[in-house]
């Protein structure tokens, strides 16, 4: 199917999941408020409603991504800046990659137009076909490895010490465990100090990359970013905050591809009641 078919289709899909998937709609539009106060509730709903027609496209443009032809992803995908970068580092890379809809494209351009080696880590997913379905559509370009979050680091440092880039995405709620409750549009958010203690740890070079869908027909845009000056720096924690500030930055260019059905203020500090209800 052309890929503006499966957009419009995708689009459609989006508009039925804003009407029956309540409980992620309430999500979404929690974020909004909690992260865009300056808009008021209309505005917020029109919003929600735009970004779930492009959750709609990237859901089903998904089997685009795990099973088209490599040629017609190349076609599909344009990049644009250094995304060579890692082949010609001396340092191990970091692909900073934050969470808006069109992830997986990033992912399939760091495997189709640049040579080195790529790993990342997953979220295990508990229906085992799931799991293997999603692992088989990440791995089946090649030149790449991945492991699941519950695993020990240990396999992915080794890889990284071995010159593997690191496909990283800093901005998700995964518990206390290793994170600090750093601003996020003004809101206290659990986040990993993870890319700041690995980047110091194995000396990396930090590279940004963005993703985009584009309208109908005209495919993806992946933008690889000049890498972080002065990063990582003494203070991880000033690092995370830098990091989060920045995404934000991304964010407000392009609102309605971010991933705002994630609980990203699900953790909360000790005494502070749910922000979800």
């Amino acid at each position: 199917m052309p890929l503006a078919a499966q957009a419009a289709v995708g689009r459609a899909l989006g508009w039925l999941l804003y009407r029956l998937a309540r409980s992620r709609r309430k999500v979404a539009l929690r974020n909004l408020e909690l992260c865009l106060p300056e808009l008021d509730a209309a505005a917020r709903e029109r919003l929600a409603r735009e970004h779930f027609a492009w959750l709609g496209r990237s859901l089903l443009e998904r089997g685009l991504l795990w099973w088209a032809p490599r040629e017609r992803l190349k076609r599909l995908i344009h990049v644009e800046g250094e995304v060579d970068l890692a082949e010609r580092s001396e340092r191990p890379v970091m692909w900073l990659v934050p969470h808006f809809l069109a992830l997986d494209v990033a992912g399939a351009a760091v495997l189709l137009f640049q040579k080195r080696r790529g790993a990342s880590i997953y979220q295990q997913q508990s229906n085992p076909v799931m799991d293997e379905v999603m692992r088989r559509g990440r791995l089946r370009l090649g030149n790449a490895v991945i492991f699941p979050r519950s695993d020990s680091a240990k396999p992915l440092i080794k890889e990284i010490r071995q010159g593997t880039g690191f496909f990283n995405l800093p901005d998700m709620d995964f518990g206390a465990k290793d994170a600090a409750f750093v601003p996020f549009f003004g809101v206290p958010a659990a986040t990993l100090l993870a890319p700041s203690r690995m980047a110091k740890l194995l000396d990396m070079v930090v590279q940004p990359v963005i993703a985009e869908m584009l309208p109908g027909g005209q495919g993806y845009r992946v933008r690889f970013l000049p890498p972080l000056e002065g990063f990582p720096s003494e203070d991880a924690l000033a690092d995370t905050a830098r990091l989060n500030r920045w995404i934000e930055e991304q964010i407000r260019a392009n609102p309605a591809q971010y991933l705002w059905v994630h609980k990203r203020f699900k953790t909360r500090p000790e005494g502070e009641a749910s922000l979800y209800g």
